[in-house]
């Protein structure tokens, strides 16, 4: 469609997962610099931090400053995908209401609220089910697929298997 702009959205969360999947599979390794984890994640090294240093306020990981080796705070069953939601993107809701509509029209002077109650209800929803799911569940799909296609890293995911 001509003329629309693309809307923005955060793959901050999505890099959050892949980086606390990443420390869970490799740890104990010397892979876990932020350098090494930005090659995976097909970033710069600065966002990795950036993202780390949310995951550690958040108590989802731990640090040490001039080492390369972060690890989970907590066991990755324990950890879900609202906790890291949350430490990436504070309580801001997955779907937003555009504010710019026309208060002169029946539609521009309704749909925000409207709309703002269904997306409640769905936010509500989303939240629930992302408490559901646990880093463990990710880690494992990973591992099931990364045998699959790759089964010369067998060693490295059996565990999660």
């Amino acid at each position: 469609m001509k003329g629309l702009k693309k809307m923005k959205y955060s793959i901050q969360f999505s890099d959050a997962i892949h980086i606390l999947a990443y420390i869970e599979i490799f740890k104990n390794t010397n892979l876990l610099s932020s350098e090494i984890i930005a090659g995976s994640v097909k970033t710069n090294p600065a966002n990795i931090r950036r993202i780390m240093s949310n995951l550690k306020k958040s108590d989802l990981i731990t640090t040490q400053t001039g080492k390369a080796n972060p690890i989970l705070a907590r066991p990755p069953e324990e950890i879900s995908l609202l906790d890291v939601y949350k430490s990436i993107e504070g309580n801001t809701n997955l779907i937003h209401v555009d504010p710019k509509t026309n208060p002169d029209c029946i539609v521009g002077a309704n749909i925000q609220q409207v709309l703002t109650s269904k997306y409640d209800l769905l936010q509500q929803k989303m939240e629930l089910e992302m408490e559901k799911i646990k880093l463990d569940s990710i880690v494992r799909d990973i591992s099931v697929l990364e045998s699959k296609d790759r089964p010369q890293n067998m060693e490295i995911v059996e565990k999660y298997l």
